[in-house]
């Protein structure tokens, strides 16, 4: 009877010793515990620490201006700042929940057709924005909603109400309106046919590719190779970095990377790490010579005195400070997964 009461007694499973948490990494056990939801260590005090002394830095320059140069910051912000803004919003409205990636499109939408309005008719767009924030605001406090969602339907109210109202009034008034409302709405349905088409081609090139044995061969042509991690990853990243030249950036996303993507967990490489290291390293693509897709962009916009050689050497200082971001990013990962990590989890 002892014996038997012994056997059927559970094993006490072994504790794991007490220590200092593991570092985040995105080549570590998958199965090991991640500090999901944990700030790193001094993050607040390095974060406003950088943030007082970046203030401080630009007080010190905006002090030392002089009239001509006060005007042209003038300009630029009133320029950069709003579209600033909006792609905050944009993304932030992703970030905490609040839409999904489309309805966030429409947020994008709304708030270009805002802004294209606030440019021509300030006075009516502020008034209709008053109108439609009480509007929004109201309605959500008769559902009931918490203050955070009579924010968000005050804004899209007012947004709403500020941008079509002034809009549709005008429109009938104005032919340089009607002319540029058209000259959207055909480039917006022609970026958007372009961009359907490039994933119903993709999709038939990685149905193909994939029936024809071509992920296979890449996978064991990539495996031969007896690549450790960190020669993944310099290869991969390479191999995007030269596609960058002569490919846009929604070609390589839909058609190149999903070809490295079965191969991460062999290397125990993290996928959302993966992502943000394509995505900044397409910004070195694109600015790096012979092709630099932004240079030629930049060209289009520019005087007609500044060349191309002008250009280049004004972006090599950018492409080297986004190559230096990518070695950084793969040493201290937690750099950059500890945000998504500490919203989301694992």
């Amino acid at each position: 009877m002892g014996a038997a009461e012994s056997v059927n007694e559970p094993a006490e499973t072994p504790q794991k010793a007490a220590g200092p948490p593991e570092e985040m990494t995105s080549l570590g056990d998958p199965t090991a515990a991640s500090g999901a939801g944990k700030i790193p260590a001094h993050f607040y005090q390095w974060f406003w620490g950088l943030a007082a002394f970046s203030t401080l830095v630009l007080i010190i320059y905006w002090w030392r201006m002089d009239g001509e140069q006060l005007e042209i910051l003038k300009e630029l912000v009133a320029s950069v700042v709003p579209l600033g803004v909006l792609t905050v919003v944009v993304l932030a409205v992703i970030l905490f929940g609040i839409t999904t990636a489309t309805e966030s499109a429409a947020i994008g939408s709304l708030g270009a057709l805002y802004l294209a309005v606030m440019a021509k008719y300030a006075r009516q767009v502020w008034w209709w924005s008053l109108v439609g924030f009480i509007v929004g605001f109201a309605l959500g406090w008769w559902q009931g909603e918490a203050w955070a969602s009579l924010l968000v339907a005050g804004s899209i109210g007012g947004a709403l109400a500020g941008a079509v109202v002034p809009g549709l009034w005008n429109l009938r008034r104005s032919r340089e309106l009607r002319v540029n409302m058209k000259q959207s709405v055909f480039l917006t349905a022609k970026t958007t046919a372009m961009v359907c088409w490039l994933f119903v081609g993709s999709a038939l090139f990685s149905a193909v590719f994939a029936l024809h044995g071509g992920q296979g061969l890449i996978e064991r042509w990539v495996l031969s190779m007896n690549l450790s991690p960190v020669g993944f990853m310099i290869t991969a990243q390479l191999i995007i970095f030269f596609l960058g030249w002569p490919l846009e950036w929604t070609e390589i996303i839909v058609i190149f990377v999903p070809i490295f993507i079965p191969l991460l967990t062999h290397f125990q490489v993290d996928p959302l790490l993966f992502g943000t290291m394509v995505a900044v390293n397409l910004q070195a693509a694109f600015l790096s010579p012979p092709v630099a897709m932004s240079a030629f962009y930049l060209k289009g916009v520019s005087p007609k005195h500044v060349t191309l050689n002008q250009i280049f050497a004004g972006m090599m200082p950018y492409m080297l400070i986004v190559i230096l971001a990518l070695v950084f990013m793969y040493i201290w990962p937690g750099m950059t997964l500890w945000l998504p990590e500490f919203l989301y989890g694992n």
